[in-house]
């Protein structure tokens, strides 16, 4: 399938970054010139303007500095660019602050925030939204006919939480909406335990502050609460873009990869295409495998959000400088970490930062063009190469990802996982288990999307649901039809113990997955750091660790059994066919020595061919198109040469792109 690009009327792969005028506009008539010069130079296409601008843009209460935004349109326009036009409600002007402190954040402490660092503003305010709506239809009004417009980005990484008043009174409506009744919330939460029991809406306050400790499900419907927060803020500072500028599609930078504070399926539903930050954490040599895959999954994590192309809206061309080691990209990284991003679905390699800021927190952060000013340094030279390569891949713009299986990671079920005490407390691993399914996959190079729960199992053969612990409303019933009508699922232990209010299900885990995995988990043993158990499977020991359940099979096939302990002998690896399908169960975690032998397996039972046979370690190979044109992608995360079958050896760190008729 083909999608339509970023901006309709720009079908090239997007190649920019953040750009920052407004820091400049004393030696505007230098360095805006210079700019352009190097933009062109280094074959940059767009520039996202705007981005913390409100100060310069609205330096007093209602009067508005829009002149020199005009200039930057005008000449991004003059010299062939699109602009992706920020909002700027990423950070609030010193002046909206002092005036209207509402705007301000309360800390889970209750302890108001002080004017100073960007995020710091409550969604709640009547004032802020208020205040977001006009500057937005002002910018909407004065660009709509703008030749340059090509994008708008809503704000910048929205993130954290406020406790105001304001904020509680929304999450008690928020309750009352959901719950109706005190009956009914207070048995979803199960208050009566320790006397939690709420007896009157007022009482209810968010959770978080000292001593608050808090239920699970106050926790949860928070979590969730916050997640539309942020849904309805975004709605309100797109509602004036989407009225004036209908045809220009709506964004904002995401944080893939680890953060967990929004439940980011529910936030795509609202975009118009996503967009997302990648800061992969290169080393010097060694490890860089691992940083690949980890990047790779992000990747398909975003892409998978809508299931289509995505924004790579900020990345890195040299050192990242929050992080605790600021460490240079090694030569060839820069182009392979572009070329990942477009293997896994990007349409865009942007960047932060265009220029480095003279001072400020990111004035060491890396960039395209240095401190020094010129088109003469390393790294200038690395995007200007990218530059010239992005231009002849026009056809890769809107390709689609072939897909075939998928896997499970379901942002509710993480933040179920975090807050269970029992298993191994805080350290439950709920993403870092969905990598390690992911990694024998990505060895192979065979493509996955990555859903949540709720999302339909319909185009799939292979569906992985690893420790899905919450069986959110209609999961269950998605899940089984699936294996019904002949999929292959595979799930593992900590399945089906609770439900979307993390009650837990009554009657015997995996709770109503029970008839479709044909098992029954008695109980779960956490195992000491350094104790093992093993899976006796097809004539092999496996290594078992963390969390063993003792499971009885009540129809499912056994296929493996525990290797010690007083479970000796017992289930671990067990298949259930049902219906037209089948679905296996893995009651340990394992390493990947077992995913790898059992995941070849179940691939080819589910009809999956890796793009390449024995890709060696280290060397990720993915695909993109449709309809006789293909995108092979071979990437090559070692220092070292790697020799693929039928192909030319692949020099270190280097990203090759093959065109083929036919998969």
């Amino acid at each position: 399938m083909k999608y339509p690009p970023p901006v309709k009327k720009f079908p090239h792969i997007l190649h920019g970054g953040d750009y920052n005028p407004e820091q400049w506009l004393k030696w505007k008539d230098k360095i805006w010139k210079e700019d352009m010069r190097l933009a062109k130079l280094a074959g940059i296409n767009t520039l996202s303007v705007g981005i913390f601008s409100w100060t310069a843009l609205e330096p007093e209460e209602g009067q508005y500095r829009f002149e020199w935004l005009d200039e930057v349109m005008d000449l991004l326009a003059e010299n062939g660019m699109t602009a992706v036009l920020a909002t700027p409600s990423g950070a609030r002007p010193a002046w909206m602050s002092r005036k209207y402190p509402e705007v301000l954040r309360v800390n889970a402490s209750r302890q108001r925030n002080i004017h100073g660092d960007r995020h710091n503003h409550c969604l709640s305010s009547p004032v802020y939204r208020e205040k977001t709506s006009a500057i937005n239809s002002l910018l909407a009004r004065r660009y709509r006919d703008h030749r340059a417009l090509g994008v708008w980005h809503i704000s910048n990484e929205y993130s954290g939480d406020c406790h105001c008043p304001l904020c509680q009174a929304k999450f008690r409506q928020y309750l009352k909406d959901k719950y109706k009744t005190l009956d009914a919330l207070n048995e979803a939460w199960w208050s009566a335990f320790w006397s939690g029991t709420i007896t009157d809406w007022d009482q209810i306050e968010s959770p978080g502050g000292p001593g608050s400790g808090g239920h699970n499900g106050i926790k949860l419907d928070w979590r969730r609460f916050t997640t539309e927060q942020f849904v309805d803020f975004y709605l309100n500072e797109t509602a004036p873009l989407k009225k004036i500028t209908p045809e220009t599609p709506c964004t904002t930078n995401l944080m893939t990869a680890g953060f967990s504070g929004i439940d980011y399926f529910r936030f795509a539903e609202v975009l118009d295409l996503v967009s997302w930050d990648s800061y992969p954490r290169w080393t010097s040599a060694e490890g860089n495998a691992e940083v690949g895959l980890r990047t790779s999954y992000a990747h398909d994590l975003t892409r998978s959000l809508k299931r289509r192309p995505f924004m790579l809206m900020e990345s890195c061309p040299s050192a990242t400088n929050w992080r605790a080691v600021a460490k240079l990209h090694r030569p060839g990284l820069h182009m392979l970490q572009s070329i990942q991003a477009l293997a896994h679905g990007a349409d865009s390699v942007q960047y932060f930062q265009f220029r480095k800021s003279r001072g400020g927190p990111e004035q060491h952060h890396g960039a395209v063009v240095d401190h020094e000013g010129s088109e003469n340094t390393r790294v200038f030279r690395d995007v200007a190469e990218l530059g010239q390569r992005l231009k002849s891949l026009d056809a890769l713009v809107g390709a689609d990802t072939p897909a075939r299986a998928a896997l499970m990671y379901d942002y509710q079920v993480r933040w179920a996982l975090d807050d269970a005490k029992g298993f191994l407390q805080e350290n439950t691993g709920y993403e870092e288990t969905v990598i390690n399914h992911y990694r024998p996959f990505w060895k192979r190079g065979i493509p996955l999307d990555l859903i949540d729960s709720r999302q339909s199992l319909d185009k799939y053969s292979l569906v992985i649901a690893p420790m899905l612990y919450m069986l959110r409303e209609g999961a269950a019933d998605r899940i089984s039809a699936f294996v019904r009508r002949g999929g292959l699922l595979v799930s593992t232990y900590a399945t089906g113990y609770v439900n979307e209010s993390t009650l837990a299900f009554l009657g015997g885990f995996p709770g109503p997955l029970k008839e479709t995995l044909g098992i029954w988990c008695e109980e779960i043993d956490a195992l000491f750091p350094g104790e093992t158990n093993s899976i006796e499977w097809n004539g092999k020991s496996y290594r078992a660790f963390d969390l063993c359940e003792l499971i009885h099979g009540r129809g499912a096939e056994i296929l493996g059994s525990y290797g010690g302990d007083f479970y000796a002998g017992s289930p671990a690896l067990t298949v259930n066919n049902y219906g037209q399908g089948k679905a296996y169960y893995i009651a340990a975690r394992t390493d990947g020595d077992f995913l790898d032998d059992f995941y070849r397996k179940i691939g080819a039972e589910a009809g999956l061919t890796p793009l390449f046979d024995d890709l060696p370690e280290g060397v990720s190979a993915q695909v993109r198109g449709g309809d006789e044109k293909y995108f092979v992608f071979l990437m090559n995360f070692t220092n070292r040469e790697q020799q693929v079958s039928g192909q030319p050896a692949l020099a270190p760190f280097e990203a090759r792109i093959i065109e083929r008729s036919s998969l």
